[in-house]
């Protein structure tokens, strides 16, 4: 059977991922991303009203002209998860072809909301939704599994391809982690039997964000444990204290609830996608919120809480608010400028949950948003985070429990490309052999 893949999207950037896999006759395309940075370099931008070849053009969404190169049909649709640069072009592509979106439960509700708050195109497509663990046949001699992941998202998974030729594991975003907040650890076992299985694994596809980095990456619950630590370090502080982290993170939203409740103080959720994600996962059972915590999205809402918080005293509240990149039209942001009925005033304190994602456009607007919140005289708690990708460590025990036959760097551009590939190397693998560093708009011939 012939196997190819197209690296359609994400393997010159963070962002836009893209891929799809030919199996013979029948095609999987494994997410379908936005770089929300080629967006955020453009005032009021607002994607739900643009043309696909307009943010196509911008950098925005995967060029996926590359499919016609592929002499076969869709089959399925694929995201990995619910963060924007898996399923944020899902609204602006999925429409051309003639296949379900499939997805695990909480990704697949995220997928609904992007759908319907598209107002250019119509997308039709069925909405399958498959648990980790799950299998569903892919023409008449493949099979699509989900393996269960862990992320800075719940509900993550490893989509996996089985083929007459071995199966195509498409390793975007994880972390290994064993001992998580919310939900199980990484399935490894599975893994490991998918490496030792039938034909084995044909091709691996890899996320190398942290690849140049040392060591492993930790658990979620070293996140927990330093938040509980500075949470509880402000008990006996009489101002203001904000928190700010991923939306979608909602185990490291769950942990801030939390915390602030045991130093006497009521949590707030503010900000849109704040509202979206915990709003999403509490209605799903997902996680176990307080009954009385309150979740603001829209910008009256908001300021409404942000009164009643200085009518009633900072001192009794600890609001959890988007802005974490320094997002220009975020929660924080706006705070920072002075923008909201919230004061900050010399003292209070401002807690990161996050790290800058490495890329121009967030550097310097976190750098930006950082500066406005000193200037009122803020403190800035930096960095209480852990990531969501796999370090060194991780990269090998992943090789090690699949033992894959090709290996395709994904996720970022040459220079990180390049750190993979030195690890790879380390492991016995070659470039231009079974070690293929790739571009948007390839097409890398594995099997003829």
């Amino acid at each position: 059977m012939e196997i190819e893949i197209a690296t359609i999207g994400g393997y010159e950037e963070v962002g836009r991922q893209m891929t799809a896999v030919r199996a013979g006759d029948d095609v999987v395309v494994f997410d379908m991303g936005l770089n929300l940075s080629q967006v955020l370099i453009h005032d009021n931008v607002e994607t739900e009203r643009m043309h696909s070849l307009d943010l196509i053009d911008m950098g925005a969404i995967p060029d996926d002209r590359v499919m016609s190169d592929l002499e076969g049909d869709v089959q399925a649709i694929v995201p990995t998860h619910g963060h924007l640069d898996h399923i944020g072009a899902l609204s602006k592509l999925a429409h051309r072809y003639n296949a379900p979106i499939v997805a695990s439960p909480f990704t697949l509700e995220l997928v609904k909301d992007e759908i319907e708050s598209e107002q250019k195109f119509g997308v039709e497509n069925d909405l399958v939704e498959m648990e980790a663990g799950e299998t569903m046949p892919i023409g008449e001699r493949c099979e699509l599994e989900f393996v269960h992941v862990t992320h800075s998202i719940i509900d993550a998974i490893n989509p996996v391809l089985h083929t007459p030729e071995g199966a195509v594991v498409y390793g975007l975003d994880k972390r290994l982690d064993h001992d998580p907040v919310l939900e199980d650890p990484i399935d490894m076992k599975r893994f490991r039997e998918i490496g030792r299985e039938g034909e084995g694994v044909l091709a691996y596809i890899e996320d190398t964000t942290n690849a140049g980095r040392k060591g492993r990456t930790a658990s979620e619950s070293v996140a927990r444990r330093e938040l509980q630590d500075t949470i509880h370090s402000m008990e006996d502080y009489d101002g203001g204290i904000v928190a700010t982290t991923f939306s979608s993170h909602v185990s490291r939203v769950s942990s801030i609830i939390e915390f602030a409740q045991e130093i006497g103080r009521e949590p707030i959720l503010l900000g849109r996608s704040m509202e979206r994600y915990s709003g999403t996962a509490e209605r799903m059972g997902r996680v176990n919120f307080p009954d009385n915590l309150g979740m603001f999205g829209h910008r009256k809402s908001v300021d409404r809480a942000f009164k009643r918080i200085m009518n009633e005293g900072k001192e009794n509240f600890l609001p959890i608010v988007t802005g974490h990149q320094g997002e220009p039209r975020a929660m924080l942001t706006r705070m920072g400028r002075g923008e909201t009925p919230y004061d900050i005033e010399s003292g209070d304190k401002v807690i990161f949950s996050a790290r800058v994602i490495p890329e121009p456009t967030n550097e310097g607007q976190r750098y930006q948003s950082e500066q406005l919140l000193r200037m009122q005289g803020a403190r800035i708690y930096d960095d209480i985070h852990v990531s969501g990708h796999l370090r060194e460590e991780g990269h090998y025990e992943m090789l090690n429990a699949l033992q894959p036959q090709h290996v395709i760097p994904a996720h970022h551009d040459l220079e990180h490309f390049g750190k993979y590939a030195k690890l790879a190397k380390s492991e016995g693998y070659e470039i231009g052999r079974d070690l293929h560093l790739s571009d948007n708009g390839n097409i890398i011939q594995l099997v003829e």
